[in-house]
């Protein structure tokens, strides 16, 4: 019973990360309709920047954390200004192909700054752990499913009850009808970018805590992908809900099938799932009429 629990804890904790990261995927993809290939390498800019005002910088922990957060904000703010708001009306492949591109870009830059070797995060949970009725949790672990638990209460109560929130759910719904109601479409789409760049580079920072900083770890993206697609492209909660599943099913598979069935078990998954639900769990289903 103890080892069962000790691999829930992990499976939450991965699947945390990829729920925050499928989050702001989803949250571009219903304001603004671009589908982002660059959402992981926007985590993983967020734990270069951690580790850089950390470590070169010998910043505290904490604050270098949330200079990390604001950098990452504004570098979605940027990238909404200086590319993606010149391709609207676009064709959908071309918008792919730039997040892609984009993609590509930071990952360099990220090399030619930092170099090809890994690093890691000196966060003050690190190789600390506390016992629970003979169950051993790391930190790290605890820590990450406690903030992400608390940014997915924030996000409920910001999009429900707040006016940005409102009006940024409206403009998802139909542009149109949100700018007749006085909403600046425009000032949506970049705020969509800056909260994405601010929650992928938590999870960024979260997933470096676990392992390390590497110009690598863009392929986290990919797994978050997974998860958005099978919670629902236009669903926040079954993002969520799919990040935490996905999660919960490698920490399985690589204790009982081994870490190679552990890389693929998922993405098996979502292609069953698919197969029966093409729009995901929660997602909208589109019907066209001819």
């Amino acid at each position: 019973m103890e080892k069962a629990l000790e691999i829930i804890v992990n499976g939450l904790s991965v699947g945390g990360i990829y729920a925050l990261i499928a989050l702001g995927l989803v949250l571009i993809y219903k304001s603004t309709g671009v589908i982002n290939f660059a959402q992981g390498e926007l985590s993983m800019i967020g734990a270069y920047f951690c580790f850089a005002l950390a470590v070169h910088y010998d910043l505290p922990y904490l604050f270098a954390l949330f200079l990390a957060l604001v950098g990452c904000a504004l570098l979605g703010l940027i990238i909404e200004y200086l590319i993606l708001r010149h391709m609207v009306g676009e064709p959908v492949f071309s918008l792919i192909m730039v997040t892609v591109g984009l993609a590509s870009i930071i990952t360099s830059l990220v090399g030619v700054i930092w170099g090809h070797d890994p690093h890691s995060i000196p966060s003050p949970f690190s190789g600390k752990t506390f016992t629970l009725k003979n169950i051993v949790i790391s930190q790290i672990n605890a820590y990450t499913i406690g903030v992400s638990l608390v940014f997915f209460i924030l996000f409920f109560i910001f999009f429900k009850k707040s006016s940005l929130g409102i009006g940024m759910r409206a403009t998802s719904e139909d542009q149109d009808t949100a700018q007749l109601m006085g909403y600046n479409v425009r000032s949506v789409f970049g705020i969509s970018w800056a909260i994405s760049g601010v929650v992928a580079a938590v999870g960024g920072i979260f997933m470096a805590e676990q392992t390390m900083v590497y110009n690598g770890m863009g392929h986290i993206g990919l797994r978050a992908f997974g998860a958005a697609i099978l919670g629902g492209m236009d669903s926040l909660g079954g993002a969520i809900l799919a990040g935490f599943l996905i999660g919960l099913i490698e920490s399985i598979a690589g204790v009982y099938l081994g870490g190679e069935v552990k890389e693929v078990v998922s993405f098996a998954i979502l292609l069953l799932v698919l197969m029966i639900w093409p729009f995901g769990f929660f997602g909208t289903k589109e019907i066209e009429r001819v």
